[in-house]
């Protein structure tokens, strides 16, 4: 049994959602399901649905959905046949159907007194503005889940859920909001009084698969009590962030999950933070800069490069750091960078990390650029060189790529057409792919390579020390991170 009091007893379940081209495809799809609780049987997705044999020799409970086109399914036939498929699985033993509340099953409903029903409501347009009426009409029905899933376009509109989830205490829901704003619905469904959570291959906006669920969010170990982190940006649903730092909090035995913070803006970054119980997160593109005038403090390291990746909580307020340039520095792997010449590719935020580093470590350091007035203000700002591109050939024994440039799916970009590797290291903090057009060319010419993954592994394992004072191993969240390129190489 599983509840809106979960937190108090049964945790989340996870219900696999399948489809198929026929029912033989459908029914196979169904008993290959792997990890999760129940499964969802899409019967809109087959041409000829049988709702006896969607029931029959299941291995796990199901809940029999057949959806219109409006709805977002693929059911193109009349709904009187729709319906007809319905009541058939209803009345052949179903552990639950799925019913729409916009769609007249209220006899339905009342005449079953809600037993073995889902009663559904979609939005894929937004957050309607009626939500809490329509849920309230229909809590009075009393089905035995209540389901509602509504398209969300910025963080803190996932408090409307977690609204209503106070205000039906007590009863079954799975409140889902719908997109990549919504991903911590899905992830944390507990946090929203849900009393399952769907995963399949992407059958609605932002649905994660059962394995990524189970493995990558460690889905069956988060609670009550769990302590939320999450990478702050957009987009951040493939980032390998979450692979990295979960795998990190496992390692070390601490009850935390990190999951994915697609903030529509800064604003809306801080008050989904604060609508979720954020107590820590990573900060990525495009809210590194704006950040910094939300904070009540900046450490050294993010006033100097201009730039925050780490939201820390402290007794006064939010803390912003800069993890990346002690990031860079752990990622050379022994590389001794005192009296090197080393040439950054790039004046952004990476590239300004990168040069303290390296001015640190005693290198001479010269930043090249496309935009005068950026390079030499990055100079005058940090005490190092700026230049314009090309680089002259034999002016470095250092190249660093602090630029997207040959990131996943533009890998056959070049981030340095000039192709003058006449130095002895070449160090790209792109990750992925792990072997960028940058690197394979270096590695050509003779030098040395360093893949990005390095420095992304280690600024994480400095985020999670700022979080709870332990500093993880790093050899784990390097295996996550390597498993979840290789997972999104396999699904490009």
């Amino acid at each position: 049994m599983c509840g809106q009091d979960q937190m108090e007893s049964a945790r989340p379940l996870v219900c696999a959602t399948v489809t198929g081209r026929s029912m033989a495809e459908l029914r196979a799809n169904r008993d290959a399901v792997k990890g999760a609780d129940l499964v969802e049987v899409r019967l809109d997705s087959v041409a000829d649905p049988d709702a006896a044999a969607a029931i029959a020799g299941r291995l796990l409970p199901v809940v029999v959905t057949c959806r219109r086109l409006d709805e977002g399914g693929w059911f193109s036939g009349s709904e009187q046949a729709r319906r007809a498929v319905l009541m058939a699985a209803l009345d052949g033993g179903a552990d639950y159907v799925d019913v729409e509340f916009a769609h007249g099953f209220e006899e339905t409903v009342s005449r079953r007194r809600g037993r073995n029903i889902v009663l559904s409501l979609h939005d894929f347009a937004g957050c309607p503005a009626d939500l809490e009426a329509r849920v309230d009409a229909m809590a009075a029905l009393n089905p035995d889940v209540l389901k509602v899933a509504v398209r969300v376009s910025r963080l803190a509109e996932c408090g409307r859920l977690a609204a209503l989830a106070r205000r039906h205490a007590g009863r079954r829901m799975v409140l889902i909001a719908m997109g990549e704003a919504g991903l911590a619905t899905r992830l944390v469904p507990g946090r929203f009084g849900s009393c399952w959570t769907y995963a399949g291959d992407g059958v609605a906006p932002g649905q994660i698969d059962v394995e990524r669920l189970n493995v990558e969010f460690r889905f069956r170990r988060i609670g009550p009590r769990t302590a939320l982190y999450g990478i702050a940006g957009r987009p951040v649903s493939h980032s390998l962030s979450p692979a990295m730092h979960n795998a990190a909090f496992e390692s070390l035995g601490i009850d935390a999950a990190y999951v994915p913070l697609a903030a529509a803006d800064v604003d809306d970054l801080f008050d989904g933070i604060r609508v979720l119980g954020i107590e820590g997160a990573s900060v990525t593109a495009p809210f590194k800069l704006g950040v910094m005038t939300r904070v009540a403090t900046l450490d050294t390291d993010a006033a100097l490069t201009g730039a925050v990746n780490t939201l820390v909580q402290d007794t006064g307020g939010w803390r912003g750091c800069n993890t990346d340039v002690e990031g860079f520095r752990a990622g050379c792997a022994g590389l001794e960078l005192a009296g090197q010449r080393v040439a950054v590719l790039g004046t952004g935020g990476a590239a300004r990390s990168v040069a303290l580093a390296a001015r640190r470590a005693g290198a001479a350091v010269t930043c090249y650029g496309r935009d005068r007035a950026r390079a030499d203000a990055l100079a005058a700002e940090l005490g190092v060189g700026a230049a314009l591109r090309p680089v002259t050939a034999g002016s470095w024994d250092v190249l660093v790529n602090a630029t997207p440039v040959g990131t996943h799916p533009d890998a056959e970009q070049s981030a340095f057409p000039e192709s003058a590797y006449s130095g002895t290291v070449a160090y790209d903090l792109v990750y992925n792919p792990a072997r960028t057009r940058f690197l394979r060319e270096a590695s050509a010419c003779g030098c040395r390579t360093i893949g990005g993954l390095e420095m992304l592994v280690a600024q994480a394992a400095r985020q999670i020390e700022l979080w709870t004072g332990l500093r993880p191993d790093p050899g784990p969240m390097r295996d996550a991170a390597e498993r979840a390129l290789s997972r999104q190489a396999e699904h490009a």
